[in-house]
């Protein structure tokens, strides 16, 4: 039972592998009480068959050999560009599987601003996909649906974070050629619960319910974007991710899934076709770029993956990179969130009346004490993967 096996919560990334796999459904993904779930098994249903555990990509990790190209991006679409994160590829990789009878997989919320992963085939529907979304969504049935749709013969474009990647790969185990995966460079998952802490302020503020979330606005620019939410009486709030709230819990591992601290996929060797990112940095490596409006950086990890980059190529602005210098302005992609040290605190103590002022006093410092030991952890890493391509 796998409930038994991965019995701490830094081992367990609730990539719903264990759930999916489950052949006479004993296995529930139960919230705990910081609002992360967790795979509960049913032990009068269970037939102690042990594909949960077998299927369980942290407890039987995939190995793989990739030589990653880098590439910076841009969608020529000036209007996908801007109401996208970053330069725009999920959307022009997602538009040219949908023209070629595919499905597309991704999160997106629900009415009660709960974040899932659903999918669409249709041009019309991808903009619910479109932009991060900074909470961890629940996988749901949607690698049985992918299953489905692959076996079926149909072409499949599936996003996710990378220990979600890991979970659709280990359960569906096997390689199918009409699967495109694409994982992201992470800093890590905020916790739902925190975040439904927060829509709650934000509608007492407001006095009205929120219809539209943007944690990603471009409207204060590319570099420091913002957050925007927009509400059903007509109001909004914008506010950079530097002051407002949630965003610095965020950005200070205030409120993280405890395995993101140990996170078992930081690194370049990734298990998905294509990894997806905001190519900082840009306006020093690749000046001539850089307009403070989005730039994509896309890793290519697969030939699959070169291959659809090179599919969407008339679509982007693209040039390809050397990755250390794609990476140096992402630490992100090979490196875990340093734990708050105030972390635990936050989550327990925190409440709708005090939020801001608990971010303010547990963030205090923290991000800057981080930072050199992070860089000095990362670039190590960094070195010790360009002498084994050199090799």
């Amino acid at each position: 039972m796998i409930d038994t096996v991965l019995n701490t919560k830094e081992s367990c990334t609730g990539c719903y592998a264990c759930f999916s796999i489950c052949p006479v459904n004993c296995i529930s993904i139960d919230m705990d009480s910081e609002g992360f779930g967790y795979p509960h098994t049913d032990t009068d249903k269970c037939i102690k068959c042990r594909k949960c555990v077998a299927v369980c990509p942290i407890i039987k990790k995939r190995i793989v050999k990739n030589n990653p190209s880098a590439f910076a991006c841009i969608n020529k679409n000036e209007n996908i560009r801007l109401t996208s994160s970053s330069g725009g590829v999920f959307s022009a990789i997602s538009e040219n599987v949908i023209d070629r009878g595919g499905v597309v997989f991704g999160a997106a919320f629900n009415s009660r601003f709960e974040l899932h992963h659903s999918y669409c085939e249709s041009l019309e529907s991808l903009h619910i996909y479109r932009g991060s979304k900074y909470l961890q969504s629940q996988i749901g049935d949607s690698y049985k649906n992918a299953k489905t749709f692959l076996d079926a013969g149909r072409l499949v474009f599936f996003t996710g974070t990378p220990c979600q990647i890991g979970g659709l790969n280990s359960f569906l185990g096997k390689q199918y050629d009409n699967l495109i995966t694409a994982d992201i460079i992470c800093h890590g998952v905020p916790s739902p619960k925190v975040f439904n802490v927060y829509v709650n302020i934000r509608e007492k503020i407001s006095g009205s319910a929120i219809q539209h979330v943007l944690f990603r606005s471009k409207s204060t620019g590319w570099r420091d974007y913002s957050v925007n939410f927009n509400f059903a009486n007509g109001t909004s709030y914008t506010e950079t991710h530097h002051k407002d709230p949630y965003m610095k819990a965020f950005l200070n591992d205030l409120c993280l899934r405890p395995s993101c601290y140990e996170c078992k996929f930081k690194d370049l060797q990734r298990l998905s076709d294509i990894t997806l990112a905001d190519f900082w940095g840009a306006n020093e490596t690749i000046p001539d770029m850089y307009d403070n409006k989005g730039i994509s950086l896309v890793l290519a990890n697969s030939e699959k993956g070169k291959n659809i980059i090179n599919n969407i190529s008339e679509s982007l602005l693209i040039r390809e990179v050397q990755i250390d210098n794609a990476v140096r302005y992402n630490l992100s992609a090979i490196k875990s969130a340093s734990k708050n040290p105030n972390r635990t605190l936050f989550i327990e103590q925190l409440n709708a009346d005090n939020f801001e002022y608990m971010v303010n006093k547990y963030c205090k410092n923290t991000l800057s004490k981080l930072i050199k030991k992070i860089i000095r952890v990362a670039f190590r890493k960094l070195s010790r993967y360009k002498a084994l391509v050199i090799r």
